[in-house]
C-alpha cells in the first residue's frame, strides 16, 4: 500500500534519533556533579572540570573523524543502514557507561560513543537531500534540528528525575535502551530512496524528485560529482568548512557546560540542574523552527537560494553577538528585566536570566545553523553531499576539541566571561566565511 506524505515520516525518525542522541550525550553532564561527587571527592571545582573537559574531548575528537568517516559511510551505503549502523553502536556504547570506573573508562566509551553518533549529522544532510525538494530542505533540516533541541529540554529534567529512583549506571543503560527500540521503526518504514521505495505514491515521488532537479542540472544534462581532491578545489567547499568550523563551537559550549555552569557558578545540585538547564533549549528548538520557516517562505516569495541562505544565517548571527555580552553580567540584565516584569508582579533572578539569554543565543543559533547545513546539498549533487557535510562536521568538532580543551583555562574561579568573548567572536568568522568564501549559492560547475 501507498503511503502519503512518507519523506515526513523519514525525517520525523531523523529528528527522533536527534533526540535520543541528544539524551545520550547530556547524560554525562546532568549526572558529572553526582559522578565527580563520588569518584573525586577529595578534589576541588577545577580539578574536577578539568577531568569532565578530558572526558569530553575525547567525545568531541572522535566525534570529529566520525563525522569525515559516516559522510563517506553513507555516500557508500546508503542512509538506511548508514543510520542503523550509527544508532545501533552509540546506543550500546551509553549503555556501557554503566561501567565505567573513572576518567580512563568513561573517555574510553565516550569515545565509541562520539564516533558512532556523528553519524546522525551526514547523514540528516543526505536524507534531507534524498527525499526533499530543494525548497523544502531548509524546513526539513530544521525539524531535524529541533529534534536536537527537543533532546535537550527532555534530557536535563527527564535524568534529574532519574536520578530519584535510579543509579547512574542504571540510567545510562536505560537510556542506550532507547536508541535500540529506535531501529524497528527505522527498518519498517525506511526501505529503501524515494525512486525505488515500494510504499511511496507515484505523486510524491514525483514531487521531490523534480524538485530536486534544478535550471543548472538540466542545462548541464549531468551532474558534477567531484572527487575528493577536485572537492578541495572549490572555495565554496572551504566557506562551508570554515562557517561549520566557527560556528558549531557555539553549540557545544552550551551543550556541554550548561549543567557544569549552573553547578559552578550558582551551586546547583543535579536536581535543580533539571529545574533550570533546559530552558536554552526551548530557544533551541523555536529557532530551528523559524529558520526553516523563514527560508522556505522566502523561497516561496521569489527569493534566490543564495539570498536566502546569506541572509538567515546573518539574521542568526546577529541575534547572537550582542546575547554574549548579556550573558557576562546577567545580573544587570535580571535588574533591567525586572524594571518591565515587577508591573506585573513578576521578578527575576540571575540564574533564570543567564538560561534565558542562553535560550536567546541558541535561537539565533537554530536560525543560522540549518541553513549552514544546507549548503552542501545547495552546492553539490547528492553523490558529493555526504562527504563535504562530513567533512564540515569533521572540522566543526575540531574546532569544538579544541575549544573544549581550553575551556577549564578560561574559566578559572568560575569566571566564564573570557569563554563568551570567544563565543561573539566566533559568529563574526562564521559570517565571514559565507559572504567571502561562498560568493554565489548556487551548483558548483567544474573549473
Amino acid at each position: 500500500m501507498n503511503s502519503k506524505g512518507l519523506r515526513w515520516w523519514v525525517i520525523g525518525l531523523i529528528a527522533l534519533a536527534a533526540v535520543i542522541n541528544y539524551i545520550d550525550r547530556q547524560a554525562l553532564g546532568v549526572l558529572w556533579p553526582d559522578i565527580a561527587q563520588s569518584m573525586y571527592p577529595d578534589m576541588d571545582a577545577d580539578g574536577r572540570k578539568e577531568i569532565y573537559a578530558i572526558i569530553t574531548s575525547s567525545f568531541i575528537f572522535f566525534y570529529a573523524g566520525g563525522q569525515a568517516l559516516f559522510g563517506k559511510i553513507f555516500d557508500w551505503i546508503g542512509t538506511r543502514i548508514g543510520f542503523a549502523i550509527s544508532i545501533g553502536v552509540w546506543s550500546i556504547a551509553t549503555a556501557l557507561h554503566a561501567f565505567a570506573t573513572g576518567a580512563l573508562s568513561f573517555a574510553i566509551f565516550r569515545s565509541v560513543l562520539g564516533l558512532a553518533e556523528a553519524g546522525n549529522w551526514p547523514g540528516a544532510a543526505k536524507g534531507n537531500a534524498e527525499w526533499f525538494p530543494a525548497h523544502e530542505r531548509a524546513f526539513a533540516q530544521g525539524l531535524f534540528n529541533s529534534g536536537a533541541a527537543i533532546g535537550g529540554i527532555v534530557a536535563i529534567p527527564l535524568i534529574a528525575l532519574m536520578t530519584v529512583y535510579l543509579s547512574w549506571q542504571m540510567i545510562f543503560i536505560l537510556v542506550g535502551l532507547i536508541g535500540l527500540l529506535w531501529l524497528i521503526p527505522w527498518f519498517l518504514i525506511v526501505k529503501a530512496p524515494p525512486e525505488y521505495h515500494p510504499n511511496i505514491s507515484e505523486e510524491e515521488k514525483a514531487y521531490i524528485l523534480s524538485g530536486q532537479i534544478t535550471e543548472q542540472d538540466i542545462e548541464n544534462k549531468e551532474e558534477y560529482n567531484p572527487n575528493t581532491l577536485e572537492l578541495f578545489g572549490h572555495k565554496e567547499s572551504w566557506g562551508v568548512i570554515m562557517a561549520s568550523a566557527a560556528i558549531d563551537p557555539i553549540w557545544w559550549l552550551f551543550v556541554a557546560w550548561i549543567p557544569i555552569y549552573l553547578n559552578g557558578v550558582y551551586g546547583m545540585d543535579v536536581k535543580t540542574i533539571g529545574i533550570y538547564g533546559w530552558v536554552p533549549y526551548v530557544g533551541a528548538m523555536l529557532g530551528a523552527w523559524f529558520g526553516g520557516l523563514l527560508a522556505q517562505k522566502n523561497i516561496k516569495k521569489g527569493w534566490s537560494v543564495n539570498k536566502t541562505r546569506k541572509w538567515v544565517i546573518t539574521l542568526g548571527c546577529l541575534i547572537m553577538f550582542p546575547s554574549f555580552f548579556l550573558l557576562i553580567d546577567p545580573a544587570s540584565f535580571a535588574s533591567f528585566s525586572n524594571s518591565v516584569l515587577n508591573l506585573v508582579g513578576v521578578t527575576m533572578d540571575s540564574p533564570s536570566a543567564a538560561v534565558i539569554i542562553m535560550a536567546i543565543i541558541l535561537f539565533g543559533f537554530q536560525t543560522s545553523i540549518g541553513n549552514v547545513q544546507t549548503l552542501p546539498s545547495d552546492m553539490f549533487s547528492k553523490k558529493t553531499v555526504g562527504t563535504l557535510s562530513g567533512f564540515a562536521g569533521m572540522a566543526a568538532k575540531l574546532a569544538v576539541f579544541g575549544f573544549t580543551i581550553l575551556v577549564p583555562w578560561l574559566t578559572k574561579g568560575e569566571n566564564y566571561a573570557p569563554a563568551f568573548y570567544v563565543g561573539a567572536g566566533l559568529t563574526a568568522s562564521a559570517l565571514f566565511a559565507v559572504w567571502v568564501l561562498i560568493p554565489k549559492v548556487q551548483k558548483v560547475r567544474p573549473h
